[in-house]
C-alpha cells in the first residue's frame, strides 16, 4: 500500500532544503496548500453529492432527475451554484446582525473542521491527534451552537423553535454516536484516527469482522445516529415544510442560505467517512488470507478504498432518507434515549467484556 507520508516528506524538503526556506515560510506555505486542498476537495465532493442526491432521488421515485442542462444533466449543479452565488444577501427587519451573520460561518467552521479529520490514504491525514476521536467529537458540536444562533438571531418564532428543535435532536444523537465511537476505541485501544484505521489492516481485520456482533451493532447504531446528526430524512424535523416552513434557516438568502445547504450535504460525507474510517477500515483494503488476492487488493490506492466505501455508506443513507417517511419530533427523541442509547450502553459493556477476555477476533 503506497505511503502518502513519502510525497509530504519530499516537498517538505524540497521547501526547507532545496529552496532554502525557514521553518516559518515551510510551514505556512504547507498550511495554505493542504488548506486550499481542503476546501477545493469540499467544494468538489459537495458538488458530487448533491448531484447523486437528485438522481439517487429520481431512481427511487421512478423518475430521470436532471437532465436538461449538460449531458446526464451534470451541470446542473453548476447552474444552481452560479444562481446562489449572485444572489442577494439581506437580514430582516429586527435580527440580532452579529448572530444573524456568524451563525453560517459557525456551522460551515464544524463541517470543514471535521471533515479535516478523514484519513484519505496511508499517510494523509491532515489532522491526526493522539485524541483524535474526542476533538473530532468537540469540532463537530460546533455546528449546534450555529444552528440555534440562526433560528434566535433571526427573529422569526418558526425559526426559533426549528432552531431549538434542532439543536435537542443534534444533542441527544451526539450520545449515541459518541458511546459508538467509544466502543470502537476499546476495541482498538487508541484514539488516534491513523491508529484506529491501521488496527483494521490484515485479514478481515475491519472492525465489524474483528468485533463481530458489538461492532456490528455499535456500526449499524452509529449510521442510525449519524443520518439525524446530519438532519437527514427521515430525521429531517429541524425543517419540517408542513409546520416550520425551511426551518431555522428561512431568513437566510443567498450564500447565507448556502453555507447550511452545503453543510448539510458535506455532513452526510463526513458522517459516512467515519463511518468508514471506525468499522470499515478507513483506506485499508479487504483482505482474505489469500497472498496472490491480497496482493491484488493492496495495489489499488488506498484513497480509492476510502472513497469507494464512504460513498457506498452514502448510497446508503440515500436509499434511507428516500424510503421511510418523516417521523415526528416524540419519535425520534423517544427512538434516542428509550432505545438506542440503552443499546449503546449495554453494547459498551459487552465490547468491554468481549476485549477484556479476548473473545473478539
Amino acid at each position: 500500500m503506497f505511503d502518502f507520508s513519502i510525497v509530504t516528506n519530499w516537498f517538505h524538503n524540497l521547501l526547507a532544503v532545496t529552496c532554502g526556506l525557514g521553518d516559518f515560510w515551510t510551514i505556512l506555505i504547507e498550511c495554505i496548500l493542504v488548506g486550499v486542498g481542503i476546501l477545493a476537495g469540499y467544494a468538489i465532493l459537495a458538488i458530487i453529492l448533491i448531484f447523486m442526491e437528485r438522481k439517487v432521488c429520481a431512481y427511487f421515485q421512478c423518475r430521470l432527475g436532471p437532465m436538461r442542462v449538460g449531458p446526464w444533466g451534470v451541470f446542473q449543479v453548476f447552474a444552481d451554484v452560479l444562481k446562489m452565488l449572485i444572489k442577494e444577501i439581506f437580514s430582516v427587519d429586527g435580527a440580532d446582525k452579529v448572530l444573524y451573520y456568524v451563525a453560517p460561518f459557525l456551522v460551515i467552521i464544524a463541517s470543514v473542521g471535521t471533515f479535516s479529520f478523514l484519513p484519505w490514504n496511508n499517510g494523509a491525514q491532515v489532522l491526526d491527534f493522539n485524541v483524535g476521536v474526542f476533538l473530532m467529537s468537540a469540532i463537530s458540536s460546533i455546528g449546534i451552537v450555529g444552528i440555534f444562533m440562526a433560528g434566535w438571531g433571526s427573529n422569526n418564532k418558526y425559526s426559533v423553535v426549528s432552531a431549538m428543535r434542532g439543536a435537542v435532536q443534534l444533542i441527544s444523537y451526539e450520545m449515541s454516536l459518541a458511546l459508538c465511537l467509544i466502543t470502537a476505541v476499546v476495541l482498538t485501544g487508541t484514539m488516534q484516527v491513523s491508529g484506529i484505521v491501521e488496527a483494521q489492516t490484515g485479514a478481515f481485520g475491519w472492525l465489524i469482522f474483528k468485533g463481530h456482533i458489538p461492532a456490528i451493532i455499535a456500526f449499524i447504531v452509529f449510521l442510525v445516529a449519524g443520518n439525524a446528526e446530519a438532519n437527514r430524512g427521515p430525521f429531517d424535523l429541524a425543517e419540517a415544510e408542513s409546520e416550520l416552513t425551511a426551518g431555522y434557516h428561512t431568513e437566510y438568502s443567498g450564500m447565507g442560505f448556502g453555507f447550511y445547504y452545503l453543510a448539510e450535504y458535506l455532513n452526510l460525507f463526513v458522517v459516512s467517512g467515519i463511518a468508514t474510517t471506525v468499522f470499515l477500515g478507513g483506506w485499508a483494503p479487504f483482505n482474505i488470507g489469500v497472498e496472490a488476492v491480497d496482493g491484488i487488493l493492496n495495489f489499488i490506492p488506498g484513497i480509492v478504498w476510502f472513497l469507494g466505501k464512504t460513498f457506498a455508506v452514502v448510497w446508503l443513507l440515500m436509499w434511507v432518507r428516500w424510503t421511510f417517511p418523516r417521523l415526528r419530533i416524540d419519535q425520534i427523541l423517544k427512538l434516542e434515549w428509550k432505545y438506542l442509547m440503552p443499546l449503546c450502553l449495554i453494547n459498551l459493556i459487552i465490547m468491554t467484556v468481549v476485549v477484556a477476555f479476548g473473545w473478539h477476533f
